[in-house]
């Protein structure tokens, strides 16, 4: 990786497939999800009645926040969304990446183990989004990163909850984070980001409409993920 500040240039990809070997899933039962978005989009909110409908269903159901969800990762957040403390997005991204393998040998890892369901609150994409897009790493060498510190795990099913970059940002309806305080041309890389690398994802992603309300998108939500759900079962 490069070192120093720029200005972050377009990332243009091609929508061909990422080289990503996946981790071996067939030792397990479980099922892994992730919402994820342009903050403001809801997916917090969302992740919370996903979780509660599932419980509600009958399903075990682990929760977790990338990055966060362990006492290493925790600690890595805050220093992520401190503000006092300017880094290079180079030693950004790997700061996430930090937290993200902890929370799968801690978290995700046994719970998918256990036949559990896992919901995540973003995950590997968001750093493609925000880091790649958003500040101008090359997206595929995020991509590189990211299989080693992942292990390859990705998400059965990835949810983007795709919102205007403008009615997000008037959703913030409180004090906001060094992440949640860049502009909005940020932004408009970063949802642009999203839906671009959505078009490639080695595992399904739905991308949902967020301008409905809460209620509107948790249905296409819970639609999305009986279908992995039942796909899972074998039914």
């Amino acid at each position: 990786m490069t070192s120093g500040r720029r200005e972050p240039e377009a990332q243009v990809r091609e929508p061909v497939p990422v080289p990503f070997p996946l981790w071996d899933r067939t030792a397990t039962s479980g099922t892994f999800l992730s919402l994820d978005g342009i903050d403001g989009c809801g997916k917090s909110t969302q992740c919370r009645k996903l979780a509660d409908w599932l419980r509600g269903r009958g399903y075990p159901v682990t929760t977790c926040r990338d990055p966060g969800g362990t006492a290493l990762g925790d600690q890595l957040r805050t220093i992520l969304l401190d503000s006092a403390h300017p880094r290079t997005p180079e030693a950004e991204t790997l700061l996430f990446m930090a937290s993200r393998a902890e929370l799968i040998a801690e978290v995700i890892r046994p719970a998918l183990d256990r036949g559990e369901v896992v919901v995540s609150d973003r995950y590997l994409l968001s750093t493609v989004a925000y880091q790649g897009y958003g500040k101008g790493i090359n997206p595929q060498l995020i991509w590189n990163i990211g299989r080693e510190a992942t292990y390859g795990l990705v998400p059965d099913l990835t949810l983007v909850l795709d919102l205007p970059v403008a009615v997000a940002r008037a959703r913030l309806n409180r004090p906001v984070d060094r992440m949640e305080s860049l502009g909005d041309e940020f932004f408009e890389r970063v949802r642009k980001g999203f839906l671009q690398e959505a078009r490639f994802y080695l595992r399904p992603v739905r991308v949902i409409d967020a301008t409905q309300s809460v209620e509107a998108v948790h249905e296409c939500i819970k639609q999305e993920v009986s279908r992995v759900l039942e796909t899972d079962s074998g039914t």
